[in-house]
């Protein structure tokens, strides 16, 4: 048993790439809805921020191709640099090699496009020639089918890669509610980005905690007609 594996992820001891979150490359994705696969991707990567989680993002062939990286994505990180390289693996680009090492944290958390291509060469790559533990985000990763992106997954399981979902992820690293120099921002992320979750916050908000509907401060509130 490789106990490494058993310790759960925290904010102190792992790191986050995005790879090729560009549209050119989402426009193949057909494992996943493409409007879920850019929630799921920005939500990951609130998450990060949020938690100060060291994050790379590494883009391929941005002009001749695969065009630039969604706006979303680089609203929530406006400060870092994009790692452009050729390779269809990002493990081959030095840049990318020298900024993970430069974080280091040897649990790397993975979103990209696409998993059967961009993602598993790269996660082979790092765990054979850098020793990184690799946790793929399966729903903020997307294949050109289902069957490409699910066999993916599989292979990466079968030599070590650890799946993941991106919420799975978020409440990993808050971890306790008590933490409250983030449970409002977890919440707010939440509310925005976890679909029925979210709703079931906003829910509790407001029903049981009796919380100001948020809509009430922004919208008049339309009182039903009396019935005559």
């Amino acid at each position: 048993m490789n106990k490494a594996l058993l310790e759960q992820l925290s904010p102190t001891n792992c790191q986050v790439i995005f790879i090729d979150q560009q549209p050119q490359m989402a426009f193949g994705v057909q494992s996943i809805d493409r409007q879920t696969l850019k929630n799921n991707v920005v939500g990951l990567a609130k998450a990060a921020k949020i938690f100060n989680i060291p994050t790379t993002i590494t883009t391929v062939e941005t002009e001749s191709f695969s065009g630039p990286t969604y706006p979303e994505l680089l609203d929530v990180f406006p400060e870092k640099p994009l790692l452009e390289r050729t390779s269809m693996n990002s493990w081959d680009d030095q840049k990318v090699r020298d900024a993970l090492a430069a974080n280091g944290r040897k649990k790397v958390i993975v979103s990209g496009l696409w998993t059967e291509v961009c993602n598993i060469t790269f996660s082979f790559g790092a765990m054979l020639e850098g020793d990184y533990e690799i946790y793929m985000v399966a729903d903020a990763s997307g294949g050109t089918s289902k069957e490409a992106h699910d066999y993916a997954m599989q292979r990466m399981i079968q030599a070590g890669v650890i799946p993941v979902t991106w919420q799975q992820v978020l409440l990993e690293w808050q971890r306790d509610w008590a933490h409250r120099e983030t449970y409002d921002a977890v919440m707010n992320l939440v509310r925005e980005h976890s679909g029925a979750y979210g709703m079931g916050v906003d829910y509790a908000y407001t029903m049981v905690h009796k919380a100001p509907a948020r809509t009430q401060s922004q919208h008049e509130v339309l009182a039903p007609v009396p019935a005559k």
